[in-house]
């Protein structure tokens, strides 16, 4: 999606090799317009699936969600990362391990949202060792939901988040895929088109 790379290439912050600072347009300050149309290109990638969910994690996921979700006509579900005091039981949960934050969490969904007649899209903002989209693909597989595949907006192609995906058999469709960031600039990976 050139718009995108484009957003990335004016808007982004190369802060080391592995880390890319994307928070004036899609992580921190959300530009409304360019999430619809990212929601549009994930809806015609996903059109004809069956899809009848979107789920995410909070909080950057959310946005390209609900616009995907919006374009698709389909409820979004963002897993919690922290436990509230109307979310404690009943629930689907893994645990997350976030390289960015050094940090895990046990992600949690309520059971009353998905249920094993289910098709559901995992979104997220960024896919880079694939800690966050693995979780919610544990939690999809403890609900017994189909999963129609993976959108992810900018994926980290230097890092293996979406082979370890793929390897299980599923569906990964990205934005734009991050080949470098060595010496503060991106480099994309070339896309090869499909035959």
């Amino acid at each position: 999606m050139e718009l995108l790379k484009q957003k990335i290439i004016d808007e982004g912050k190369v802060l080391s090799d592995s880390v890319l600072k994307v928070d004036a347009f899609l992580n921190h300050q959300i530009d409304p317009v360019f999430m619809q149309e990212i929601g549009k290109e994930f809806a015609g990638r996903f059109a004809n699936t069956g899809i009848t969910k979107i789920l995410t994690i909070e909080s950057s996921g959310i946005a390209p969600a609900t616009m995907t979700g919006l374009e698709l006509g389909v409820p979004v579900i963002f897993a919690r990362k922290r436990k509230s005091l109307t979310l404690t039981d009943h629930l689907y949960s893994a645990e997350v391990y976030s390289y960015t934050k050094k940090e895990s969490n046990e992600i949690s969904v309520s059971k009353d949202f998905i249920k094993s007649d289910d098709v559901v899209l995992i979104m997220d903002d960024f896919l880079a060792n694939g800690q966050a989209a693995l979780g919610l693909v544990g939690i999809l597989k403890q609900a017994g939901a189909r999963i129609a595949g993976v959108g992810i907006v900018i994926e980290k192609g230097f890092q293996n988040g979406s082979s370890l995906l793929k390897e299980q058999g599923i569906k990964v469709e990205s934005l734009a895929i991050i080949d470098s960031l060595i010496n503060g600039q991106v480099t994309f990976k070339e896309e090869v088109p499909s035959r």
